[in-house]
């Protein structure tokens, strides 16, 4: 594994060129790819494990999807049970790495179709969580594993594919009888999911989602809007404002933690609220879905 220590000439070009990213996140076009955005942070977390853990804490701390998807994990999970965890669509892993962190009895299967985004978290988890990882590169419509897993995430993939009837079929027949399925989609409500380049679909209304889970043979066991009121006023505090800063200057990120310090409260409190409430609409879905104790 690469060394934790970072010179100073290194940090700075890191920090340049995560400005640089999240500057481009403020372009709202026809247009908006988030691939490559990603493929820039992967360049520079993937040879730093320090980097990897500041950015995964990162996610946490800004994110409110990662806090409704790891309360329904928790929900459903005490801390001593097994966990056969099959992380659909894992990304940077940032989920793989929450259940080989809390659950100790756990193991997990990542499938992307980026191999160097799969292969670069199996090295850092090789030491960390030894041979308690493995992964594959396939496509989740024509793929589904042999092993059987009690938990799957599916985050922010199924917008991405126009069979999702198939890809949810595939994770029903790879789940035990029991085992729970984890989604988190955008709305039908939620605008900037219009202009985002490699969605099929500009989100899901609450009728679509339900009748596909229920026709490939799931119980819905739980529903909800996420980024409602509440959830919106915390992204704009995290994410929207400090971002409109750094479009203005890149010199400005090292006002960040000072914004953040202040701003941080409020930030966690609007998100907590968010998790509270039962949102009667929002730009997220949050979806926990059962396959029945008595299928085969």
């Amino acid at each position: 594994m690469k060394s934790f220590t970072l010179s100073t000439n290194k940090f700075h070009e890191v920090v340049l060129a995560l400005s640089e990213i999240v500057q481009n996140l403020m372009y709202k076009d026809i247009n908006m790819q988030y691939d490559p955005i990603k493929d820039q942070v992967m360049k520079y977390i993937k040879d730093f494990p320090i980097l990897r853990e500041m950015f995964f804490a990162s996610l946490d701390m800004l994110f409110l999807r990662q806090w409704y998807i790891k309360a329904q994990i928790r929900n459903k999970f005490f801390v001593h049970d097994d966990i056969r965890f099959y992380d659909a669509g894992a990304g940077f892993c940032q989920y793989s790495d929450f259940v080989l962190k809390n659950w100790k009895k756990s193991d997990v299967f990542a499938l992307d179709l980026k191999r160097d985004f799969l292969s670069s978290y199996a090295e850092y988890a090789r030491g960390k969580y030894p041979h308690r990882f493995d992964w594959v590169t396939e496509d989740l419509v024509t793929f589904t594993p042999d092993q059987k897993f009690n938990l799957i995430a599916a985050i922010d993939i199924l917008e991405h594919i126009e069979n999702d009837r198939q890809v949810l079929k595939n994770f029903y027949n790879c789940l035990e009888p029991g085992g729970t399925l984890v989604i988190s989609t955008p709305s039908d409500l939620d605008e900037a999911a219009r202009f985002t380049e490699e969605h099929v679909r500009p989100g899901y209304a609450p009728d679509d989602i339900k009748s596909k889970l229920i026709e490939a043979g799931f119980h819905i066991s739980s529903f909800k809007y996420s980024y409602g009121k509440w959830g919106k006023m915390s992204w704009k505090l995290a994410m929207k404002y400090p971002l409109m800063l750094l479009e203005k200057s890149k010199a400005s990120f090292l006002l960040l933690p000072f914004y953040y310090l202040v701003a941080y409260p409020l930030i966690y409190f609007l998100m907590k609220k968010d998790i509270a409430t039962d949102n009667p609409y929002g730009n997220g879905l949050i979806i926990t879905a059962d396959k029945p104790l008595s299928a085969s």
